[in-house]
């Protein structure tokens, strides 16, 4: 128990009894320790506070921080969601976003994405601030993690012993010389019954044998222990004669630190000293050293809230020569954020920086990313599930095959808090890799499905009737988001003051959540495909196409065959062709990719949406109008054969315009054998009721044509209508569809 603790009981305890007379002294003494980072125990007498008011907005706002600080993500949304409801943002405005970083941390992503959807607007006024531009970047973060879920992993994923791991904190460095050298919070004397975050705890070096089969009983490393200090994150030189590490101290109840050298023999540590001031700047918190080779040189990678951090701490890096000589050091500026980017581990194998960053697309708190360097640093990539997780997620190192990384996840060892605490876990690939069975592989795509892929108005080849394009969906994106400022100008166009604003946000978190979430989709399932194709699969993907109702419905058929065709163009061109091969036939390994469209034109769309070519504010600019104009990968399945479907037609669609209520549509469609063989037809597929068909043929021999008619009853249709048929043949599963659309008046 804390010391501090103790002095504090003796002094209130026989005093504290429940009445308004006791709450200041509760509420001071919580903040005290709540200062002094000792979470527990503040908790404690907040409590004690909430027992005799609840209702003060002050007192469950400080509960909610202390328990964010504490780690108890779901008690702290449960109190951030009570401080907004009393004062809607305007008393603490970081309610809202905070409210929406717990609910992320809990993996409630749909709830969280309202919640930053919400603060954005909030926040609009000054859309330079923390809390705006975080609220923008968790939403797209959230909305990316949505996209980036696993089902399961493969491979064993394992929380390290007991030897290694306690109710505390331990996080892990590195293996050297068969050694898990790692950094555990713990006190002298540790009591299991309680997690106590106090003076008396300090963080020291420990390091752990890895025999064949785990790790051995931890041990302090003593020649690195200093007294009322903290020690941490270990690294050695590229020689292994040098160990670098961090030395932190308390300065006005948060931590300082600067990195230290020791010298290194014979598994002992001895001369310890501070490195100098290029990298350890006055007044900076400089930590977690990373030792790389970049460019054939040594460089010392580190993370310091320095004046050129842009939030934080940022990442920074500085050549050694000698062994104890620094350039002045330079940010790694493709990593930096406004939040905080730590524990740097550098793969020399794969040239790859390994870091944990709070603010880049993310599936919780910190998440653990990479940065390919080729020369210089590129961008942020997460490393997906399973090493991340809603929870905090750092620490990355890799030894042999097997990854190490530090999280406070649910499964963590604990007291009270089931996410108080961090523990190191591994992850080890299967040593032996069953090929998933075809319904597995189909599951897998499908889980993806649908993706679907936004356009602006009449693009691609806009006034075209052409079925096709050559434009790649991709350039389409990047023109299309390019055009946002334009979107929120003209749908905002009339609004003034907080509706005006709340319009472009609302446009804005339209490209956010749809337009953007598309193309991550895209990536995604691509990269799926490519695995299957690799594996000799043959696939056929079904597009389906939509259109806002601005244009006749034949024009948009044609359109709509024009953006599928920008999709398989981007398929062709992306990564120098690789999927070229897939896609004509040619793939040495028998893959085979194919597209079937199904141009629906505005069959779909909600008719409410304007039509009105001169309302270009809303049949054009609007939400409404744009989540129209899209494009969907809706399922994947095997393709029976390599021949194409026997059953062609040059007009698979009928708009009739409008019709008199109770009238009988009739319309005629010319079918053809576009095959080498006679086919035989099975009975037509009708969905609807109101809807006749009779095949004048069963059988149709090559090149041969028939004219096949479709009646439509309209005495109970209403407004706007499609209908359609489906004919198929024997031997194949796919169908040729024939529809006719229109729109049904009382009178004319």
């Amino acid at each position: 128990m804390s010391r501090l603790y103790l002095v504090a009981f003796f002094i209130f305890g026989s005093s504290f009894v429940f009445g308004q007379n006791n709450l200041p002294k509760y509420l001071d003494f919580a903040k005290k320790q709540y200062d002094k980072g000792d979470y527990y125990y503040a908790l404690m007498y907040y409590e004690k506070a909430l027992v005799i008011d609840s209702n003060t907005v002050d007192i469950l706002w400080n509960y909610a921080e202390t328990l964010r600080a504490y780690k108890d993500y779901r008690k702290a949304e449960t109190y951030y969601a009570k401080v907004y409801d009393k004062e809607a943002g305007k008393l603490y405005p970081a309610s809202l976003l905070n409210l929406g970083l717990m609910q992320k941390q809990n993996g409630k992503y749909a709830e969280a994405i309202e919640t930053f959807k919400l603060a954005k607007k909030k926040y609009f006024k000054d859309k330079k601030s923390y809390l705006y531009l975080k609220s923008k970047r968790e939403l797209e973060s959230t909305i990316w993690a949505t996209s980036a879920i696993i089902d399961s992993e493969d491979g064993d994923f394992d929380r390290l012993p007991e030897t290694v791991n306690t109710v505390n904190s331990e996080f892990g460095h590195g293996i050297f010389n068969g050694e898990l050298i790692f950094s555990s919070l713990r006190a002298d004397s540790i009591n299991i019954t309680e997690e106590v975050y106090s003076p008396e705890y300090s963080t020291s070096l420990y390091r752990s044998r890895k025999n064949e089969v785990s790790f051995e009983s931890s041990e302090r490393i003593k020649s690195l222990f200093i007294e009322k200090l903290s020690t941490g994150n270990g690294t050695f030189s590229l020689d292994g004669s040098r160990y670098y590490f961090s030395l932190c101290s308390e300065e006005n109840f948060q931590y300082r630190c600067k990195i230290m050298v020791a010298q290194y023999r014979n598994g002992d540590w001895y001369a310890l000293d501070s490195l100098g001031s290029v990298i350890n700047e006055a007044g900076s918190n400089t930590t977690m050293p990373c030792i790389a080779k970049l460019d054939g040189q040594e460089t010392l990678i580190f993370a310091s809230d320095r004046a050129e951090s842009e939030g934080g701490l940022d990442l920074f890096y500085s050549a050694i020569t000698n062994g104890n000589q620094y350039k002045k050091a330079r940010s790694l500026k493709s990593a930096n954020s406004l939040d905080n980017e730590v524990t740097p581990w550098w793969d020399d194998k794969n040239q790859r920086l390994y870091f944990s960053s709070s603010w880049h697309d993310g599936f919780g708190g910190h998440d653990i990313f990479y940065i390919e360097y080729d020369g210089r640093f590129g961008q942020p990539i997460n490393i997906g599930q399973p090493f991340n997780s809603p929870a905090n997620d750092l620490y990355y190192f890799r030894d042999a095959d097997t990854s190490y990384f530090t999280s406070n996840r649910l499964g963590v060892m604990f007291s009270k808090n089931p996410t108080c605490c961090s523990d190191i876990f591994s992850f080890k690939p299967p040593k032996i890799i069953i090929p998933p069975t075809p319904d597995e592989t189909l599951a897998d795509l499908n889980k993806r499905l649908p993706v679907t892929l936004y356009f602006h108005n009449d693009i691609p080849n806009p006034r075209s009737w052409e079925t096709t394009t050559k434009l790649n969906y991709i350039t389409s994106y990047d023109e299309y988001t390019a055009m946002l400022d334009t979107y929120k100008k003209e749908y905002s166009k009339g609004l003034t003051g907080t509706r005006g604003n709340e319009a472009e946000e609302d446009i804005e978190d339209f490209f956010l959540q749809y337009v953007d979430k598309g193309v991550t989709d895209l990536e995604l399932f691509r990269t799926l495909l490519m695995k299957e194709l690799e594996r000799g699969a043959k696939i056929n993907i079904t597009v389906k196409g939509f259109a806002s109702p601005l244009a006749k419905t034949d024009y948009n058929v044609n359109l709509t065959k024009r953006r599928i065709a920008s999709l398989v163009n981007y398929m062709r061109e992306y990564d120098n062709g690789i999927f070229v091969p897939y896609l004509d036939g040619t793939a040495e390994n028998g893959g085979k990719v194919i597209f079937s469209e199904v141009p629906f034109g505005e069959y779909t769309a909600n008719q409410l949406t304007s039509d009105n070519p001169n309302d270009v504010q809303n049949s054009v600019y609007s939400r409404a109008a744009a989540i129209e104009r899209k494009i969907e990968i809706q399922s994947v399945s095997y393709l029976e054969s390599d021949t194409a479907f026997a059953l062609v037609t040059a007009q698979p669609m009928i708009d009739v315009g409008t019709v008199k209520h109770g009238e009988v549509i009739k319309r005629s469609f010319e079918v053809t054998n576009d095959s080498d063989v006679e086919i035989t037809f099975k009975s037509a597929r009708i969905p609807c009721d109101c809807t006749t068909t009779e095949l004048p043929k069963t059988k149709l021999a090559p090149g041969e044509k028939m004219t096949v008619e479709m009646k439509i009853d309209s005495k109970e249709l209403m407004d706007f209508f499609v209908k359609s048929i489906y004919l198929g043949i024997e031997g194949s599963d796919e169908e040729l569809r024939l529809y006719i659309s229109g729109t049904i008046v009382k009178e004319l």
